[in-house]
């Protein structure tokens, strides 16, 4: 069974329908429960750590080995950093770095008994290019970056893999309120100088799950390349 958070909308709503399409049995979790869809999604608000926790003991109780978890769950402003409200500082840290942390610490240990599991986790190319305008976000993604690696190292005495997905700009609902010229500017500075789309990043998540990745761990993949 492979968990996906942030399930409901952009990438993760993505990944969770390629994965069932490609025969995995699928969990989704997001702040609102679904069950009409070709993939079941559970309550679960990762910003709250009592909640991941539950959350957790309720996909023990199926007794489904966990193989895979992606911690696609993420929100996004953009604002120069003198002008970001404290409110929304604290939102991008306790959703994307420390929703990410509470996932995989309780996850973990559901993989470990099995002494099998791959962990993806979503950073962003604002970190590597230092964008100018993200700089609470691209503090909030480093943060997952320096956790993941880290993280792969506790994790690997276990046979557990751990990796970072960082993507450039992807039509989603993050890049609301951002013009097609500052997306083409975002672009041309990457390594491969397209556009790229969710289905893009679903390839690169199956790769990784997958045991061919088995030489992989502690990585930052960068979508087009930086």
């Amino acid at each position: 069974m492979i968990i996906v958070t942030g399930a409901s909308r952009g990438l993760g709503a993505a990944i969770c329908q390629r994965l069932h399409n490609s025969g995995h049995e699928v969990v989704g979790l997001a702040r609102t429960a679904t069950d009409d869809g070709d993939v079941p999604i559970l309550s679960c608000d990762v910003s709250d750590p009592a909640a991941v926790k539950a959350t957790a003991k309720t996909l023990r109780q199926r007794k489904t080995p966990i193989t895979g978890l992606v911690n696609a769950a993420g929100i996004a402003s953009m604002n120069l950093a003198v002008t970001t409200p404290p409110h929304v500082s604290q939102n991008l840290i306790q959703t994307n770095l420390l929703g990410t942390i509470y996932c995989c610490q309780q996850i973990a240990p559901l993989m470990m008994r099995a002494k099998h599991g791959v962990m993806i986790n979503f950073s962003t190319i604002a970190v590597a290019l230092g964008l100018k305008g993200e700089s609470v976000y691209a503090a909030s993604k480093a943060g997952v970056e320096g956790f993941s690696r880290a993280f792969a190292r506790e994790m690997a005495d276990f046979n557990i893999r751990v990796n970072c997905i960082a993507p450039g700009p992807i039509q989603t609902d993050l890049l609301k309120g951002i013009t097609d010229q500052q997306i083409d500017d975002i672009v041309a500075r990457q390594v491969l100088p397209q556009r790229f789309t969710p289905d893009d990043v679903c390839d690169l998540v199956e790769v990784l799950l997958d045991d061919k990745a088995a030489s992989l761990s502690g990585q930052v993949l960068h979508v087009g390349g930086v």
